[in-house]
C-alpha cells in the first residue's frame, strides 16, 4: 500500500506516549518512515526494545512510567523540544460500577486522562517560543457507544475531547494545534483478548466500510494532523472508525 509523504514531518521530533504495542507502535513506524526524530514513552520494555530493532534503531525509547509526573517531566526535559505530541497510551482494562473504589478511580485517572495535560505542560513553552506545534490525543469510540464494563475508562476518553477543545482555545494563539482521533475498534493484539473472530465479523458487518481497522489507518490521520498539510485544524474530533458509529 503506498502512503502519503509529508515533507513538513522529516527531521520534526516527535513524541509518541504508550508507543511500544499497538496503535502506538504503528504511530512509531508511521513518523519513522516520514524520516521524523522519534520518541516514544512506554514501561513494557520487551516490546519497546523489539520495535526499536523491527525499526532498525531508528526511534528512541525512554522507559517511563506516565503516572508518575516526575518521570515524565524529567523524561520531556531530557528530549528538550517537541515539535509533535502524540497522547496515546491509555488502558481499556474492564471493571464493574462495583469494583469502582476512590483508589481505583485515582489510578484509572492517572492512567487515562492525567498524564496528557501534564504532558502537554511540558511541552506547550518551547512550542510557544516556537511558535508552532502540534498535539494530537488518541481517544476513544467506546464512549461514544456506551459500550459496557468501560465506565472509568469511558469517562477518561470522553475528558479528552473537552481537553482537546479546552487546549487548541488556550493554545491557538500561540501557533499551537491540537486535535482528537477517535478510532473505532482496531485490530491489535490486546483487543483480541476482548474480541473473538465472531465479535469482529459483527463489528465490520455494522460498519459503512467492510474493512479491519489496522494501527496504519490511525497512524495515516495522526501523520497529516502532524504534518503542516492540517495548518488550519485545531479543536476536532477526527474519526478513524470505518463508519462504525
Amino acid at each position: 500500500m503506498s502512503t502519503a509523504i509529508y515533507p513538513s514531518l522529516k527531521d520534526k521530533t516527535v513524541v509518541i506516549t504508550g508507543g511500544g504495542s499497538g496503535i502506538g507502535a504503528g504511530l512509531v513506524e508511521a513518523f519513522v518512515a516520514q524520516g521524523a526524530n522519534v520518541h516514544f514513552l512506554d514501561v513494557a520494555e520487551t516490546l519497546a526494545n523489539e520495535l526499536v530493532e523491527r525499526c532498525e534503531g531508528a526511534p528512541t525509547f525512554h522507559h517511563c512510567d506516565l503516572t508518575q509526573p516526575d518521570q515524565l517531566r524529567a523524561t520531556l526535559g531530557e528530549i528538550g523540544h517537541v515539535d509533535v505530541l502524540i497522547n496515546n497510551a491509555a488502558n481499556d482494562d474492564r471493571h464493574k460500577l462495583e469494583d469502582v473504589t476512590p483508589e481505583y478511580w485515582e489510578d484509572r485517572m492517572n492512567v487515562n486522562l492525567r498524564h496528557l495535560v501534564l504532558a502537554a505542560r511540558e511541552v506547550a513553552p518551547s512550542m510557544r517560543r516556537q511558535g508552532q506545534g502540534a498535539i494530537i490525543n488518541l481517544g476513544s469510540i467506546s464512549w461514544h457507544l456506551g459500550q459496557p464494563d468501560m465506565l472509568l475508562y469511558e469517562t477518561a476518553k470522553a475528558g479528552i475531547e473537552g481537553l482537546t477543545r479546552a487546549l487548541a482555545s488556550d493554545l491557538g494563539s500561540d501557533g499551537i494545534r491540537v486535535n482528537c482521533i477517535i478510532p473505532g475498534n482496531v485490530k491489535t493484539p490486546r483487543q483480541s483478548r476482548w474480541y473473538s473472530p465472531e465479535d469482529e465479523a459483527q463489528i465490520v458487518d455494522e460498519q459503512k466500510l467492510k474493512v479491519r481497522i489496522h494501527p496504519h489507518h490511525v497512524a495515516a490521520m495522526a501523520l497529516f494532523l502532524a504534518s503542516d498539510d492540517a495548518a488550519a485544524c485545531t479543536a476536532h474530533n477526527y474519526w478513524v472508525d470505518a463508519g462504525w458509529l
